[in-house]
């Protein structure tokens, strides 16, 4: 940008055309050239709160930061994404987020020459023939922590992106989140999801009258953003509680954008702290497990009996 924050500087604008022209296969039109000819249309989104679901869980964002609309809800079957893609006949074609292509349509700037993003058949290095569960191709979660990586021997383009970066993660992370339940989903009988058809399961969903029971999909309580896993560790709480007693502290933990580890690493790239949200989580999540081990170890408040 500029010295006016809203405008943006033409050369660099006309050279990344010109570079997504020469180099990039995909890229031969826009969707701003397709909206031009259709006309504009002013779209408004609004958030509405309601009062029957629980506050605590489904609030309205409070402050001002990235987010993304997913149709359905991370613990039911989430619906397909509805991405069209213009030929160079002119035609749409329907694509989902597996495309091998579809990385590069979304994100040119991050893979200028259009190369391949994630698909379904990538097998695992030669050293590495199967994962630990017998897979032999790499997961979306693989994939996406292999890439939010620095490399010696690769461009940082994609984790120096800055708000294109955070946008790439939110995208990741919903894909991740849908091959997740796209697995459970169709390995419903694979993880004996029969055990909780049951009254009870119906009654802990609210489900209160008849018509409403039917063929659903049932998602286990490993599924960390599911319902059944937040009522499991409840349980299971409170069964700590029944045995060892209530707690006698309540500790709050909270990341620090001033930790050395993470300043030695943002100042040198000239980033902020919001542009490496994974180098933020990983360094909290370090200093968590050492806060953790002190508790323990060194017994800073006593003898840690649960």
């Amino acid at each position: 940008k500029g010295s006016d924050d809203d405008k943006l500087h033409e050369g660099i604008v006309a050279g990344l055309k010109q570079m997504l022209d020469q180099d990039n296969e995909l890229s031969f039109r826009i969707a701003r050239d397709r909206m031009k000819e259709l006309g504009e249309a002013n779209v408004r989104v609004r958030l509405i709160g309601r009062r029957n679901n629980d506050a605590r869980r489904y609030n309205l964002p409070t402050s001002s930061e990235l987010a993304v609309l997913v149709v359905g809800d991370f613990d039911q079957a989430m619906g397909e994404r509805d991405i069209l893609v213009e030929t160079k006949s002119g035609l749409l074609k329907r694509i989902n987020e597996l495309n091998a292509s579809y990385l590069a349509l979304q994100y040119p700037l991050l893979l200028p020459y259009g190369e391949d993003g994630y698909r379904e058949d990538i097998l695992f290095a030669e050293g590495k023939k199967t994962s630990e569960d017998g897979r032999k191709h790499v997961s979306v979660r693989e994939y996406f922590a292999y890439r939010m990586h620095d490399r010696d021997h690769e461009s940082a383009t994609i984790v120096s992106a800055r708000r294109l970066y955070q946008q790439f993660i939110v995208d990741a992370y919903t894909m991740v989140e849908s091959s997740r339940l796209r697995y459970i989903r169709f390995n419903q009988k694979k993880l004996r999801c029969e055990i909780y058809n049951g009254l009870v399961d119906a009654v802990l969903r609210g489900d209160t009258e008849p018509s409403s029971r039917g063929k659903r999909v049932i998602v286990p309580s490993s599924f960390t953003r599911g319902a059944r896993n937040m009522i499991q560790n409840y349980q299971d709480a409170m069964a700590i509680c029944r045995w060892a007693g209530y707690p006698d502290l309540f500790i709050t933990f909270t990341c620090n954008p001033k930790w050395p580890e993470i300043v030695r690493f943002l100042e040198p790239r000239n980033l902020r702290l919001e542009d490496r949200p994974d180098i933020v989580c990983r360094v909290f999540r370090s200093k968590l497990k050492e806060m953790i081990r002190d508790f323990r170890t060194k017994e800073i408040f006593g003898k840690v009996i649960a």
